[in-house]
């Protein structure tokens, strides 16, 4: 095999592993929504999946918790992915997909900066055009039939557009700690969406903004399991893609998602495709797309 096909693999594999995740994640929001139509809030969803994940994890690689509580700084990685599996799991389920997919993808203009605090790397005239455009988008998708200014209207767009910051905060910190081992960093991240998910879950319960999980009968058991399975392949990828590839490159990879979520969502009923959106949309998505156009530096 020559050099140049030794270092095109080694390009191919984290880009369709994090495809696969954009996949994993872009139509995540219909099992989530079966689950919550026999009464398992997405909260409670995201807790007992990832806790599923914790437990596999630490069955396989024990001395991942070690690793953890060694090291202070994924402490932040904890709060990074935790935030953003609660928050798009739920908007998901109680929002137009399209929609919260699209504001949640307003997640490259949070990579740019985020790359540029967290890794040093500048902002380029690039950068600074993706960003213009990205928030043009935002301000389509948003703007009110009535007038009026354009900012998220409801809990669904609010989550949205917290999900997609923590989620780009989350690659910026994959890759900043590519060095960790990867059980701790894959600890982590599933220690974190069960942690969140269940923290924030049993604080709305316990005021009764929430109804408590039913009774473990029935075939959401099941649906969780499965769920539980597919999340933990998908962020797998994830944590192994976002290590190999800059943070720009993964912003532009994970685009895709938007693709598999509209695709899905209107094949089957769980949003709709207006023109303001699609405007809005090609926007985000041609200022995401502007990051294969530069190359990440330094300070």
């Amino acid at each position: 095999m020559t050099v140049v096909a030794i270092q095109r693999a080694a390009t191919v594999a984290p880009a369709l592993a994090l495809t696969f995740n954009a996949f994993a994640w872009g139509v995540s929001w219909w099992p989530f929504r079966q689950l919550g139509a026999l009464g398992l809030h997405p909260l409670w969803s995201t807790l007992i999946v990832y806790a599923l994940a914790v437990g596999l994890i630490t069955l396989v690689r024990p001395r991942a918790w070690g690793a953890l509580l060694a090291t202070p700084v994924l402490w932040w990685l904890v709060l990074a992915a935790g935030t953003t599996n609660a928050a798009f799991n739920w908007a998901v389920t109680i929002g137009d997909v399209v929609r919260v997919v699209l504001l949640f993808y307003l997640m490259p203009l949070w990579a740019a900066l985020l790359a540029r605090i967290v890794l040093q790397e500048r902002l380029s005239r690039w950068a600074l055009l993706r960003i213009a455009m990205a928030l043009c988008g935002a301000a389509i998708v948003l703007w009110p039939p009535g007038g009026g200014f354009p900012v998220p209207s409801g809990l669904a767009d609010w989550l949205g557009v917290l999900g997609g910051f923590s989620f780009a905060l989350n690659n910026v910190l994959l890759r900043r700690h590519r060095a960790q081992p990867d059980a701790a960093r894959a600890l982590a991240m599933f220690a974190g969406g069960m942690m969140v998910a269940g923290g924030l879950g049993l604080a709305l319960a316990t005021q009764g903004q929430i109804a408590w999980p039913p009774q473990p009968e029935g075939l959401w058991p099941l649906g969780v399991l499965a769920l539980g399975v597919w999340f933990l392949l998908g962020n797998l990828a994830l944590q192994y893609g976002t290590a190999r590839l800059s943070a720009h490159a993964t912003a532009v990879i994970m685009l895709t998602e938007i693709v598999f979520a509209a695709a899905s969502a209107l094949a089957l009923g769980g949003g709709v495709l207006t023109a303001q959106l699609a405007l809005g949309g090609a926007m985000i998505m041609l200022g995401a797309g502007l990051a294969a156009f530069e190359t990440p530096s330094g300070s």
